[in-house]
């Protein structure tokens, strides 16, 4: 693989962390399961889901909290295995979140309550680059 074709899969895979944070954090979390393959896992210390209708079904729930705002703010994205079709990699997440009021255009800031990181698998598919795994990895929780 030559650094172009390399580059490319980066762009790919740094575009799907990108769409899923923005998905998440401005009322369209349900489409975060197209951004996933069909038997896609995402898990929390909390929670599993597998395959897009889990998916689509948990990340509609988020998307129905309309109370909550947030914002996951991903940074330090690295890849450190890729292959033509295969890559593995992480994102540091600092998560900042208020449930409130619907439609408020601000919350108060009380700091992140998470900082960890993604560790996750992509894959190439016919539909292009998607997300085979996802698992967040807690370092940091705000405690009430």
């Amino acid at each position: 693989m030559n650094d172009s074709e390399r580059l490319v899969i980066e762009a790919a895979c740094y575009r799907l962390v990108t769409d899923y944070c923005h998905f998440v954090d401005h009322g369209e979390a349900s489409r975060i399961a197209d951004l996933f393959t069909d038997d896609g896992v995402w898990t929390s210390p909390e929670n599993t889901m597998t395959g897009r209708d889990e998916l689509r079904a948990g990340f509609q729930a988020r998307e129905d909290n309309k109370g909550r705002m947030s914002r996951h703010v991903c940074n330090n994205f690295r890849l450190f295995e890729i292959s033509e079709n295969r890559a593995k990699g992480c994102v540091y997440l600092t998560l900042y979140r208020h449930d409130g009021e619907p439609g408020r255009s601000f919350s108060p800031l009380d700091g992140p309550v998470v900082v960890g990181e993604y560790e996750d698998e992509f894959v190439r598919t016919d539909d292009g680059w998607r997300i085979k795994h996802r698992a967040i990895k807690v370092a940091f929780v705000k405690r009430d």
